[in-house]
């Protein structure tokens, strides 16, 4: 198929279930990669009604059938209406859509059921409403293709940081912190196949369920509540013990892992030793950053050695000024220098959406955008379903 220049809309809703980020991106061909150029982005808070029932889905041991399949088209709704509302302040036409879905189930390893072990994943919103009310076709779930190949679905951002951020003289860790948190390191000169990618545990989640149930508040407004407590060491000491930090990459988390169980957990670890509301926070921040940096000094650091490495953070977790205190204070000494992707053009927050319209592209294409060394797969797919008009 030949290659051609779209405009793209990418559609992103994370794990920490807040809202919807939309990001317009112009994708051309240009000799052996696409050349992206963003042209408008837009954020959009879920409906607080909206936000619970995804939250009541992700932790639910049990549930109905009509309140999935209603979720699954209320959240297309709201995906459809942020796109449209887009391309309405912007006035931009779009040639296609590429949306994520709201992940509500994420299994990264093979598990008994039914008489079979499989691995599986849930990304809701019907992408049929979006291609009907925006009026081009939309590709949409990403994740089963990668995982069909053997690799664990997750992380999908890896192709876009190799276009954008690949050096040839430095080192590049590209550090995403939403919900979950989670890298890709590119070793200076690094072919694509060299790239590497894990989850390193969790961004905002626990920090935000702390916040919401301490102070009743969606989040810890630029770290300001962290900030004036104290970090509890043992506690962040005693959660990084957890199977899943000393688990060889690739692999993923959600809130299966670190979601509403883990952070009462976490609070109840906390109170043990402080009943300050403020040293819970702080120490929920530090669990984020200090998970991090173990993240990057086991598993990144000795293939980095002796390049020079920059350190460039994304996503919501990008804004808290106390987590990224935290994150310089453990990286610099490791060589890194830690920046925002605002430095290289590209808005934090945008970063997630950006990717998926160009996950869309490649798909339109018949191009695979999955990373094997990042997810695990056995060889490179073509992600996602293609929902026409």
């Amino acid at each position: 198929m030949k290659l051609k220049p779209m405009i793209v809309a990418g559609v992103m809703s994370g794990t920490s279930a807040d809202g919807i980020d939309v990001a317009l991106v112009r994708i051309a061909p240009v000799k052996t990669q696409p050349r992206l150029t963003l042209l408008a982005h837009e954020s959009f808070r879920y409906p607080a009604v909206l936000r619970e029932a995804v939250l009541t889905a992700m932790n639910a041991k049990s549930t109905s059938t009509a309140e999935l399949a209603r979720l699954n088209w209320r959240l297309g709704i709201a995906y459809a209406e942020a796109v449209r509302a887009t391309l309405e302040r912007h006035n931009i036409k779009v040639d296609l859509v590429g949306c994520h879905g709201q992940t509500l189930y994420h299994q990264a390893v093979p598990a008994a059921y039914a008489g079979k072990r499989f691995a599986c994943t849930w990304q809701a919103g019907e992408a049929a409403l979006i291609a009907a009310e925006v009026q081009v076709p939309v590709v949409s779930n990403f994740r089963p293709a990668d995982m069909a190949a053997g690799g664990q679905g997750a992380p999908l951002v890896p192709l876009l940081d190799h276009v954008l951020f690949a050096d040839r003289k430095r080192g590049r860790v590209l550090q995403n912190i939403g919900g979950i948190a989670n890298l890709t390191a590119i070793p200076a000169g690094a072919s694509f196949d060299e790239e590497f990618a894990f989850d390193t545990g969790p961004g905002n989640m626990v920090m935000d369920a702390l916040a919401q149930k301490l102070f009743n508040r969606g989040y810890d407004r630029n770290g300001g509540l962290a900030a004036r407590g104290r970090v509890l060491d043992p506690v962040v000491d005693q959660m990084l013990r957890a199977r899943y930090f000393a688990l060889q990459p690739p692999k993923t988390a959600g809130r299966e892992e670190f979601g509403r169980e883990y952070a009462a957990k976490f609070l109840a670890a906390c109170r043990r030793t402080s009943r300050k509301p403020e040293d819970a926070l702080a120490t929920a921040t530090a669990l984020t950053a200090e998970s991090i940096a173990r993240g990057f000094d086991r598993f990144v650091l000795p293939k980095m050695q002796g390049m020079p490495v920059d350190y460039i953070v994304s996503g919501g977790g990008a804004r808290n000024a106390k987590l990224m205190s935290m994150l310089m204070a453990r990286l610099e000494p490791m060589g890194c220098a830690v920046t925002t992707s605002e430095k290289f053009g590209l808005p934090s927050e945008a970063k997630e959406a950006v990717a998926f319209a160009l996950l869309a592209w490649m798909t339109w294409h018949q191009l695979p955008g999955n990373v094997p060394t990042a997810t695990g797969a056995r060889r490179p797919a073509i992600l996602g379903q293609i929902t026409y008009v």
